[in-house]
C-alpha cells in the first residue's frame, strides 16, 4: 500500500497548528489567569506550584514543539526541493540504481501541495531535462525520465533504434562499449536541444513496434529512460481509461520537478556498505 507522505505531511502541520492556536486563544490565558488568582491569594507563592500551574498540557506542548519543524519542511519540500533515491536502472548511465537526487520543485512553476495545482507559472520543461513526474497510470508512484517531446513534437523511433524528433535525426556519438546485463552495451553521447547527456543501448528487454510515432498533445510530454533499452517509458504505458492519443504522454498536471543534483549513493543499505560520495555533481 502506497503512502501520500505530502497529504500525511499537511494534516501534521495542521493539527499542530490547531494545537497552537488553542493554545493561545483558550489554554494559556487560563493559566495566566490561574497563576495570577494564586499569587494574589498566597502570601509567598511556592516555586513548585506556580510551575505546576504554567505548565502546559501534553498535546499541547507537543504540538507547540513540532509544528515550526514540519511547517518548515512541508515549505521546503512542497516549493522548493525535495529528496528522492532512484530505484531502478532506467537512466542509467545518467543515474545508477542508490543515487539520492535533488529535485527543484519551483522550476516548472509553484503548486499547492497535496491538490498540485499551479497557483505561479515560473517555467515549462525543456527538451533535455530529467524530470520527475508522477506515472499516469498509477499517479501514486513517482517516475523520473528525459524530457524528449514537447506539445506539438512528432516523435519516432525507428527500427535501428535512433530518436526523430519532427523529421530531425537526434545526433548521437557512439562512445564506447560496457558490460550489460544482456550482453555488450553500447554508450553513447546525445544531444537534445541544448543538452548533450549520454545513453545506453543493449539488447531489448522491452519492445517497441518498429518505426512508431506519437504526436504530443498540447499540455503533455513524452518521456524515455536514457537506459534506452530497458526502461519502461512513454513508448510502452498504455492504459484501457486513457484516450489512444493520449497514451504514453505525461500530463503538465503530473509533474513534479526538476531534478537537478547528485548527493549521494547508497546503492545497497547496509552497515557494512556505506553511503558514498563520489558521484555528487549536477544532473545533465
Amino acid at each position: 500500500m502506497s503512502i501520500n507522505f505530502p497529504l500525511l505531511l499537511v494534516i501534521a502541520v495542521a493539527v499542530c497548528g490547531f494545537l497552537v492556536l488553542l493554545d493561545v486563544v483558550f489554554f494559556a490565558p487560563r493559566r495566566r489567569g490561574a497563576i495570577a488568582s494564586y499569587e494574589s491569594r498566597a502570601g509567598e507563592p511556592d516555586p513548585s506550584t506556580l510551575e505546576a500551574l504554567s505548565r502546559e498540557p501534553v498535546l499541547i506542548e507537543y504540538g507547540k514543539s513540532f509544528f515550526p519543524v514540519l511547517a518548515i519542511v512541508l515549505v521546503l519540500r512542497s516549493f522548493l526541493i525535495e529528496p528522492f533515491q532512484i530505484p531502478s536502472g532506467s537512466m542509467i548511465p545518467t543515474l545508477e540504481v542508490g543515487d539520492f537526487i535533488l529535485v527543484n520543485k519551483f522550476a516548472y512553476g509553484i503548486r499547492l501541495p497535496v491538490v498540485d495545482t499551479k497557483i505561479i507559472d515560473v517555467s515549462d520543461p525543456k527538451r533535455g531535462d530529467v524530470m520527475v513526474f508522477r506515472y499516469p497510470n498509477d499517479p501514486n508512484i513517482n517516475y523520473i525520465k528525459r524530457v524528449i517531446g514537447l506539445p506539438g513534437d512528432v516523435v519516432r523511433y525507428s527500427s535501428d533504434r535512433r530518436l526523430t524528433i519532427n523529421g530531425q535525426l537526434v545526433p548521437e556519438m557512439l562512445v564506447g562499449d560496457e558490460p550489460g546485463s544482456l550482453g555488450s552495451a553500447k554508450m553513447y553521447q546525445e544531444k537534445l536541444g541544448e543538452t548533450e547527456h549520454m545513453i545506453r543501448k543493449e539488447m531489448r528487454r522491452y519492445q517497441v513496434e518498429p518505426g512508431r510515432e506519437w504526436r504530443v498533445p498540447e499540455g503533455h510530454y513524452f518521456m524515455m529512460g536514457d537506459n534506452r533499452d530497458n526502461s519502461n517509458d512513454s513508448r510502452y504505458w498504455q492504459d484501457s481509461v486513457i484516450p489512444a492519443e493520449l497514451a504514453g504522454m505525461v500530463p503538465d498536471r503530473n509533474i513534479v520537478g526538476k531534478a537537478f543534483a547528485i548527493w549521494m549513493s547508497w546503492p545497497d543499505p547496509k552497515l557494512s556498505n556505506l553511503p558514498n560520495f563520489s558521484r555528487v555533481g549536477l544532473i545533465h
